[in-house]
């Protein structure tokens, strides 16, 4: 997020870890725009902060031509703020998975392939696995299935990466050590991403209702994790590496 609040400290942490794969998160709803406001005024609401009805602002990008201009805009701020950084971009994704929308997606791909992007994540959750994991976990409605097949070959057209299967939308927020230890071995082959959102204390300005940031952590760092993760059956790393 390179309009958050703590973007210049996340720059800073990343610049000691070069192993490390950052990627950067597109935010286009429920967010700090990269823009003033007043460049954007359709995508942003009365504090001048990126729109929150992310049903009708996608109806509003479908049909109204003004508000696609002002998207691609944002779009453009935020990859190019992203260079300013001087990191590598290692892979993209979207806030909420909103490039899902089919406009939203392309203008990232067009846009971000100026920008060196080699990688989008495609949110496919195999429902197969998550049930074997934990019977009765629910993933993404049924009509977004549509969706990600038009995403997914958008981004195979444009030839970029993109992992063959993600996990962390059903748990979104509850990524456990236990889930975790259920999950890995289960693991169809391919490329996997498993996304988190770590840290330290669960409540903070800008903390999600109910999300266990803190567990998320600690799953991260379990012991048990972490001997799963280095079976010789499994290699670590990020786009960059493959």
């Amino acid at each position: 997020m390179v309009a958050g609040s703590a973007a210049a400290d996340a720059v800073e942490r990343a610049r000691h870890l070069p192993r490390l794969r950052i990627g950067l998160h597109v935010v286009l709803v429920e967010g700090a725009p990269a823009l003033p406001p007043e460049k954007i005024p359709a995508l942003v609401d009365g504090s001048g902060r990126l729109r929150t009805d992310m049903a009708r602002l996608a109806l509003d990008i479908a049909v109204r031509p003004a508000v696609r201009a002002q998207l691609r805009a944002e779009i453009e701020a935020q990859f190019c703020a992203y260079r300013a950084t001087g990191l590598a971009l290692d892979h993209v994704n979207a806030h909420k998975h909103y490039h899902l929308h089919p406009l939203i997606a392309r203008d990232i791909i067009a846009i971000g392939r100026r920008y060196g992007m080699r990688a989008l994540r495609v949110p496919h959750e195999p429902a197969a696995i998550l049930a074997e994991a934990e019977p009765g976990v629910r993933g993404f409605p049924g009509f977004v299935v549509p969706w990600l097949g038009l995403l997914a070959r958008h981004t195979r057209r444009a030839g970029l990466r993109a992992p063959d299967q993600v996990f962390g939308l059903a748990w979104s927020g509850a990524m456990s050590a236990a889930r975790l230890g259920r999950l890995i071995p289960r693991l169809p082959r391919g490329l996997t991403e498993i996304y988190f959102h770590p840290a330290t204390r669960d409540a903070f300005q800008g903390s999600a209702p109910g999300y266990r940031y803190a567990d998320e952590l600690a799953a991260l760092t379990d012991p048990h994790v972490v001997a799963l993760a280095r079976r010789p059956d499994v290699m670590l790393g990020g786009f960059s590496d493959l």
